[in-house]
Order: structure tokens, then C-alpha cells, then sequence
């Protein structure tokens, strides 16, 4: 018997019957949450399997029309996201899927996707390496023919505070001078050693955790540029937080965060120049977060490139 037919002739289609009630279009109906593998290209040419959730969605263009096709826009994911690596092509044909099993129905479609990048890096001075975790989310849109590709991620990173770091070296020198009088003379491993105690570092700076979350509107015509986008990043901030630490990696983590002082404002404009440079980013907003040690509110910048028509700077998180 044929799958689709009954002892009483063909399964209904509900989706395809006017609908009673009312009739308009609607801007996207779809599923969320789909879970499926996702094959990612490495730097050294090999693949990653990782679990993700896609969503999938068309509009309804036919305001008579009940509904859409939920299983196909499923099946094209099925068919096509699982076993071939994830490249703007390979988008741009699911969502060309999506309109082709919606024809009448449809004339716009989109697909997102969420999975944790992860990238293997070596500690800072050690032998050892650890994997970092990156959260990333891909957006892709068909309309009228019109092809779209978003990227959002985000960096972790430490920011000490310049106006903090100021301060402490004044209460350090105002240390040193009681510590060392006018009419004393100075032998320098007295002062060696007076640099090496508690007396020394009499006030410190206070520094967090920060976080610089991006969202970039790609060019169609490279592969995705996730790992490079990342390092692009955290090179700009210079103090990306770590995996492996033994304590010479802490040691120049903490050099590193003094000789990158930086306010929200200063790691804006770091990633502002960086993404500004790269010809695959046609447009982005970044927003810099400082999770502040000293108060219980955040420092937040953003900024975003400037095209016209492009993404703006709200202040919504």
C-alpha cells in the first residue's frame, strides 16, 4: 500500500485546506530545537563532528493557506546539515530546499544554527595545551533571492582596570617612600628585596573576567571563518583567558594584563580596528563587557562598523 494513502484513499492534508478562521500571512513559522551533527573544517584540513540544534523556518506567504509542510523543512535538514561540512553553499542550498518543497506557499526562508566551537590552545609558556570552548550561532536568510550569512560568538577575556592600576602604583610608591627615607641610603638588594615582598605590592589593580560577544554579517564568497575570526579577537585584546595553567603560564598571564591595560572603551576600539580590516566581515556589531570586580554592575561599549543600512548600536544586551 502506498505510505500515503489509507483503505479510505490519500492521508489529509490539513495544511493544504483553507483556513476558516482567518486568513493572513505570517512572517516565519518553522521548528526550533532540531538536534543534528554538524561536520566543521579545521585549520589542518580535518573534520569535527558536534552536536548542535538547528532551526529551521519559512514565512506563509498564502494568507489562505492553514499552514506549511513542517516535516519537509525537517527532512531537507536531515537530508543535507548531517553529512556534508558546513559551508555557505551547503546553507544556501538547504534553504533553497525549503522554498522548493514550499512552493506556493513561501518566498522566504531561513536557518540557524547553534553549536560549541572548539579549538585546542597551547598555555603560554608551558608544554601544555587545552581545548577552549567558543559559543557560536549561525544565521542564514533566502529572500528574494537574496542570501545572507550572520555570525554571532563570543570571546572571554581579562581586562585589568587602567585607573585601578594607577592608583596602586601610587600607594606603592607612597610604600616605598616610607619604607626608604629621604636620608637612608639605597642598596639595591634591599630594594630587590623590598620589591619581592608583601610591602612591594602593597595595592593591586582589579581585573575580571570580560567578555567580547560579536555578531558578523559574513561574505558569501569565503568558507566560514570561525577559528580565524576567533584569533582575529583575541589577538586584538591580547589577554584571551586560558586553559592549561601551571605557573610560569600564570606569570606571563599576569604580565600580559599589565601591559594590556584596558577599559571597556580601549578593548571596543582593539576589536573595532581588527574586524574593520578583514574583508569577509561586511558589517558587524561587537559589544565589550567588563563584569566588574570594584561594583556590582557591568562596564559595557559597543560599536558597530558603519554601513549604511546595516547593523546599529542599540544598547539592548
Amino acid at each position: 500500500m502506498n505510505p500515503t494513502s489509507t483503505a479510505l484513499g490519500l492521508l489529509p492534508d490539513v495544511a493544504e485546506e483553507p483556513h476558516a478562521v482567518s486568513t493572513a500571512a505570517l512572517d516565519w513559522v518553522g521548528m526550533e530545537e532540531i538536534a543534528i551533527p554538524l561536520r566543521i573544517g579545521t585549520a589542518d584540513g580535518s573534520m569535527l563532528q558536534v552536536p548542535a540544534r538547528v532551526a529551521a523556518f519559512v514565512n506563509l506567504a498564502r494568507p489562505d493557506a492553514r499552514g506549511i509542510h513542517m516535516s519537509r523543512l525537517y527532512l531537507e535538514v536531515e537530508r543535507q546539515l548531517a553529512d556534508e561540512a558546513l559551508t555557505p553553499c551547503l546553507l544556501r542550498r538547504v534553504l533553497r530546499g525549503f522554498l522548493e518543497t514550499h512552493a506556493g506557499l513561501s518566498d522566504r526562508a531561513r536557518l540557524r544554527l547553534r553549536y560549541e566551537h572548539l579549538v585546542r590552545r597551547p598555555a603560554l609558556r608551558s608544554a601544555h595545551s587545552g581545548w577552549k570552548s567558543y559559543p557560536v550561532e549561525i544565521e542564514a536568510t533566502l529572500d528574494a533571492g537574496a542570501f545572507t550569512i550572520e555570525l554571532v560568538t563570543e570571546v572571554l577575556y581579562s581586562s585589568t582596570c587602567p585607573a585601578s592600576a594607577a592608583l596602586a602604583r601610587q600607594l606603592v610608591r607612597q610604600q616605598f617612600a616610607s619604607d626608604f627615607p629621604d636620608a637612608a641610603p639605597l642598596e639595591r638588594e634591599a630594594v630587590l628585596d623590598w620589591l619581592g615582598s608583601e610591602r612591594g605590592m602593597v595595592a593591586t589593580p582589579h581585573a575580571q573576567r570580560s567578555a567580547a560577544r560579536l555578531r558578523l554579517r559574513l561574505s558569501p564568497a569565503f568558507d566560514f571563518p570561525v577559528t580565524d575570526v576567533i584569533d582575529l579577537a583575541e589577538r586584538a585584546l591580547a589577554t584571551p583567558v586560558q586553559t592549561a595553567v601551571k605557573r610560569e603560564d600564570e606569570q606571563a598571564f599576569a604580565l600580559l594584563n599589565g601591559r594590556n591595560l584596558m577599559f571597556c572603551e580601549d578593548a571596543a576600539r582593539r576589536l573595532k580596528q581588527a574586524l574593520d580590516a578583514d574583508e569577509r566581515i561586511l558589517d558587524f556589531r561587537l559589544r565589550a563587557s567588563h563584569f566588574e570586580s570594584l561594583h556590582p554592575h557591568d562596564a559595557v561599549a559597543i560599536a558597530v562598523k558603519g554601513v549604511v543600512g546595516g547593523f546599529v548600536a542599540g544598547v539592548e544586551g
